[in-house]
């Protein structure tokens, strides 16, 4: 391709044509289960994006695609779920097709399926389909049931004849399939505690040398995605993680450290206000008073008088 510019797939059933899948029964949705695969598809080196979504459960992508998504193959497990929104990049491995070890489900969604429904602005509020293909939910035995049989309520409704019933249902049912996916991914944040913590512990680490002069001075306030490339985490992915440890979303960390650092120049230093907006990169002065006092309900100045009585 000229540029080597992604392929642009517009519809569900060009996909599956281009793999060499079974024809969608609805052109805005199919559903894949790799049990009833009887071919594998051929190889294709090839980089796409497309006007619809992706999820997966279990080995799903990889048996049914043979999907890489940026650098990195998919390597699904059993109990194991990915998603991709709309216009993301990715391509599929050209290596020899592994074959299906467990059953496995993928969902195709276009966006005008959920047309006029409350989904299909909710659907845009779930971050976890702008997450990297590392941060997967890995589901625990009975999550794994629960998700594996809302994928089979989807698939029984997509099969049956469509009638006035049909997409209402359905839509219901994906709706449940996010939730769901959404409430594990929290759990995933709580228990995986031991790297989750060191992640926090990191990002203290990375903000502490960021907000130390020398650095500061070159480089500014560090924002979200500076942090993020630093951690190797998607900026969403971090997010999610901070909040539910936290309370806080990676953003409100930088200024709290951003407080900090004011807080130790106003009491420890006789610079000016002025002088300390510019010092922790700000490029207007009442930018660094509005924070501090949303943030303390002081003003700067207050502050230093209160912490020196």
């Amino acid at each position: 391709m000229a540029g080597n510019l992604p392929r642009k797939i517009k519809s569900i059933a060009e996909l599956l044509q281009l793999r060499s899948l079974p024809d969608t029964k609805h052109p805005l949705i199919s559903v894949l289960n790799t049990a009833e695969l009887k071919n594998q598809p051929g190889h294709l080196d090839i980089a796409v994006t497309t006007d619809f979504y992706f999820i997966g459960l279990g080995n799903a992508a990889q048996a049914c695609l043979q999907m890489k998504y940026g650098h990195q193959a998919y390597d699904f497990d059993k109990g194991m779920m990915n998603f991709i929104a709309p216009g993301r990049v990715f391509g599929f491995n050209t290596g020899q097709a592994e074959a299906i070890t467990s059953p496995a489900w993928l969902l195709l969604l276009h966006p005008d399926f959920l047309w006029k429904h409350p989904l299909a602005l909710k659907i845009k509020q779930y971050e976890f389909f702008d997450y990297s293909v590392n941060e997967a939910l890995f589901l625990s035995d009975s999550e794994a049931q629960t998700i594996s049989g809302l994928f089979k309520n989807i698939d029984q409704e997509y099969r049956t004849n469509i009638d006035t019933f049909s997409q209402g249902i359905i839509i219901s049912l994906i709706e449940a399939l996010l939730g769901y996916s959404a409430r594990f991914y929290q759990r995933q944040f709580i228990t995986r505690n031991i790297t989750n913590h060191r992640i926090v512990s990191q990002l203290d680490a990375l903000l502490e040398k960021a907000f130390s002069e020398e650095v500061l001075e070159k480089k500014g306030i560090p924002t979200v995605k500076d942090i993020s490339n630093q951690l190797n985490i998607s900026p969403n992915y971090l997010s999610g993680l901070l909040k539910t440890l936290t309370g806080n979303s990676t953003q409100q960390h930088i200024q709290e450290k951003i407080i900090e650092k004011a807080k130790e120049r106003l009491i420890m230093t006789d610079w000016s206000v002025n002088e300390i907006a510019f010092e922790l990169g700000f490029e207007y002065p009442q930018s660094f008073s509005k924070l501090f006092k949303t943030k303390t309900t002081f003003s700067p100045l207050a502050f230093r008088k209160l912490g020196r009585q």
